[in-house]
């Protein structure tokens, strides 16, 4: 893939967009608003789900945090009434890259390597990673030539002037991210601190815009206020729900919803911070999201 692809490819797609979606969708209450937004809405064709390994107190083990995201995506598209997307749903890693060059084996990194295989650098695939970014650097070790079939869009990782890289989806598995960071594909970094942590919801915003409005809308409400109560029953609260806006960059046509940047793909390092090196491949970073237009886009496509 020459340079001029890449950025070609690192614009925003115009007109209805083939993904895929990689999530953590047990770990927090988040990716249950991507991965709705996502499938509701109507500029996005999702192929397939995978399921990603997790591991904080929402599980027992990187592989138990992949088994419930894996029942989560489901209970969600029974929400939605969604029989058909369950076919195309997969299980994900048990485990992280155990280093930089060795995959690990999942059903779908597996069918990620198929299904890229099917696309190509004038038609790619676009790969919405949303948690720990281990099934999508296996598939690439699996099969490298898909490289230049996808577009990988990551939420991972602070923006650079952050004080480190200590972020839960990057320091899961630093190894993963520098395979993706590091391997050629067209990749846009939805970076969490300093970029992201402003795209965050209040319960009186999802009491009026949601509630009532159907089945998915009821859920995501008691869910999230649930868990927000948990630290803050009887105060003033707002939970960022971060994932959204890795899914929203398809959808940022006319840069709508967010700002970014073309720079040089910076190394994710294992003491937690970026290294640089200005002769690497080109990438695109987010750099600011407009919260408001973004969060009554994703109310309409939830109320559907």
């Amino acid at each position: 893939m020459t340079e001029a692809e890449r950025l070609r490819n690192l614009q925003v797609p115009a007109g209805v967009v083939d993904c895929v979606l990689d999530t953590d969708t047990y770990n927090e209450i988040d990716d249950q608003f991507a991965l709705s937004l996502l499938v509701k809405h109507e500029k996005t064709n999702v192929r397939s789900i995978y399921a990603c390994p997790f591991f904080n107190s929402n599980s027992t083990s990187p592989e138990d945090g992949m088994e419930r995201s894996y029942d989560e995506i489901m209970n969600l598209l029974t929400l939605m009434g969604d029989e058909e997307m369950k076919k195309n749903v997969y299980k994900g890693s048990r485990g992280y890259l155990p280093d930089e060059k060795t995959f690990v084996e999942s059903p779908a990194a597996r069918h990620l390597c198929e299904l890229a295989s099917q696309y190509s650098r004038e038609n790619p695939l676009y790969v919405v990673s949303i948690g720990c970014i281990t099934n999508v650097a296996s598939a690439i070790l699996m099969k490298p030539e898909i490289v230049d079939n996808i577009v990988v869009v990551w939420l991972g990782g602070h923006y650079t002037s952050w004080v480190d890289t200590n972020e839960f989806n990057m320091m899961q598995d630093i190894a993963a991210a520098r395979v993706v960071f590091g391997c050629g594909c067209p990749l846009v970094q939805l970076p969490c601190m300093g970029v992201v942590s402003s795209f965050y919801v209040s319960g009186p915003e999802l009491d009026y815009w949601l509630k009532g409005k159907n089945a998915l809308c009821d859920y995501l409400v008691k869910h999230t206020t649930e868990a927000a109560e948990e630290y803050a029953k009887g105060r003033v609260w707002s939970r960022i729900i971060w994932d959204v806006t890795a899914a929203a960059w398809l959808l940022n046509d006319g840069g709508r919803f967010m700002l970014s940047e073309i720079i040089h793909a910076p190394i994710p390092e294992y003491d937690h911070q970026y290294a640089y090196d200005n002769r690497r491949h080109f990438m695109c970073r987010v750099t600011q999201i407009f919260r408001d237009p973004l969060m009554q886009e994703l109310f309409r496509v939830l109320a559907k």
